[in-house]
């Protein structure tokens, strides 16, 4: 475990990378299926979310540029009919720590902790905290952001597509 987490540590310390093209697996699953069971809002699944745009973001408790995305991730989802976020807690971390956590922290989204060992198979193991996918509302992955994203940015790509309200 130690071994997988110090480069997510330095990457999380470090200056954000921004966007990036879609990496060679991604690209390969161009709609990719996301199924996890949340800690408050049951079962997600990304087909389910057709229609909308998703942002699917790996983060950790750990991760400081992650903790302060929350707040505007939040919003971005509660601003944004045709926007849904969902938070992947990319960490190994039990459910009662994960909603501690979460009361000092609150995320109006939907989170679920994901096993470091055995990730979503569609998308790439992040490189880095927060790694953040947008998809777009036919299902198809859009783009990748590495590092910090805010609400801006995500905006800002979907306005990029034509497709955004």
């Amino acid at each position: 475990m130690r071994n997988l987490l110090f480069p997510l540590l330095l990457l999380a310390a470090g200056p954000a990378i921004g966007a990036e093209p879609i990496a060679p697996k991604a690209q390969q699953t161009k709609f990719p299926t996301l199924i996890v069971e949340t800690i408050a809002d049951g079962r997600f699944d990304l087909a389910e979310q057709r229609g909308k745009w998703v942002v699917v973001n790996f983060w950790a408790t750990w991760c400081a540029p992650c903790i302060k995305e929350i707040p505007d991730l939040s919003r971005f989802d509660r601003e944004r009919d045709d926007v849904r976020v969902i938070g992947l807690a990319f960490e190994q971390i039990e459910r009662s720590d994960l909603l501690a956590f979460l009361k000092r922290h609150p995320a109006s989204y939907p989170i679920a902790v994901v096993d470091v060992y055995d990730p979503p198979k569609d998308f790439d193991v992040p490189r880095g905290l927060p790694t953040t996918y947008l998809i777009a509302p036919d299902g198809r992955l859009a783009q990748r952001f590495i590092g910090p994203v805010t609400s801006v940015q995500l905006a800002k790509a979907i306005a990029a597509t034509g497709t955004g309200t």
